[in-house]
């Protein structure tokens, strides 16, 4: 079963956010993480949007997302992306 990360990021600082950008494709290709989408121009249909990004990134399983989360790798370059902006980020399990 597939599991879902979803970011809603708000950038305020964007070079060290691109710190965390030159590391992080690589990280996720190594736990079997797949990006689905990143846009920076999302349409609003209902509600406000107060971001400036968005990221939809597939794991297979579970157990890879928290083998790629709980990472010594991911938790070095996640630390530029807290810096340079405000995350909120969910996992939502997907349909069988």
């Amino acid at each position: 079963m597939s599991y879902y990360f979803i970011a809603r990021i708000k950038i305020h600082d964007d070079a060290e956010y691109q710190k965390y950008l030159d590391q992080a494709d690589d990280i996720f290709k190594k736990y079997n993480g797949e990006y689905l989408a990143v846009d920076d121009n999302c349409l609003v249909l209902e509600g406000n949007r107060d971001d400036s990004r968005m990221v939809i990134i597939r794991f297979a399983t579970q157990n890879d997302f928290n083998a790629w989360y709980n990472s010594p790798e991911y938790q070095h370059i996640l630390k530029h992306r807290l810096k340079a902006a405000h995350c909120d980020t969910i996992l939502v399990k997907g349909i069988n």
